[in-house]
C-alpha cells in the first residue's frame, strides 16, 4: 500500500503559529459581533517573526491607544509586518509610514494622508510593500498574505495554497 502524501498546504500550520493578543486578555466583541478572546496581552506575547494587523472599524478606536502604539513602535522591526485594509492607518499614525509608499481601502485613503502627510500613496495596487506591507481593501490582504506565503515558504506552497482555497494567484 502506497503512503498518502501529505499536501503542502498542511506545512502552513507547522510553519505558522497563529494567535491573537490585546491590550488585555478579554473577548473582544468585533463589529459584526464576533466574539474574539485573545491569547495574549502586549506585555506577554510572545516574540513574532509576522505581525499582521486587520483593518475595520476597530482600527479607528486603537488610533488613539497610546499603549498599543507605543507597543508598535517597539515592536517595530518585526521580520514582517503587514496590514489589511485600513490597519495600516495604525501604522500611518505609529509614525511607520512617514517618507514610505502605501496603500489602503479607498475609502482611507484621504484619513491616511492626514495621519501622515509624507506617505506616498499608491492606488490601483492590491498591496504595496516598502519596509512593511500594506494591502489595499479586505481580498486585497488575500494577495498580499500569499505573496507572504511565497517569500517565507516559497512559490509552490503559496500555489498550492491559493489552489486549496481556490484563489487566483
Amino acid at each position: 500500500m502506497r503512503k498518502k502524501s501529505t499536501p503542502l498546504i498542511h506545512k502552513l500550520d507547522a510553519a505558522f503559529n497563529v494567535f491573537t493578543f490585546s491590550e488585555k486578555k478579554k473577548i473582544i466583541t468585533t463589529s459584526g459581533g464576533l466574539k474574539v478572546m485573545s491569547n495574549y496581552t502586549l506585555i506577554d506575547c510572545p516574540t513574532l517573526d509576522i505581525l499582521i494587523i486587520p483593518g475595520g472599524i476597530g482600527t479607528r478606536i486603537l488610533l488613539n491607544n497610546k499603549k498599543f502604539l507605543s507597543w508598535l513602535i517597539l515592536n517595530k522591526n518585526i521580520n514582517i509586518i503587514a496590514s489589511v485594509c485600513t490597519g495600516s492607518l495604525l501604522l500611518a499614525k505609529a509614525g511607520l509610514l512617514s517618507e514610505k509608499k502605501a496603500t489602503t481601502h479607498w475609502g482611507a485613503m484621504k484619513f491616511l494622508k492626514t495621519i501622515s502627510p509624507s506617505t506616498t500613496l499608491i492606488t490601483k495596487k492590491k498591496y504595496v510593500f516598502d519596509t512593511y506591507y500594506t494591502s489595499a481593501g479586505v481580498s486585497s490582504g488575500i494577495d498580499m498574505s500569499l505573496h507572504i506565503i511565497e517569500k517565507v515558504l516559497g512559490k509552490k506552497i503559496a500555489k498550492n495554497t491559493a489552489k486549496y482555497i481556490e484563489y487566483n494567484y
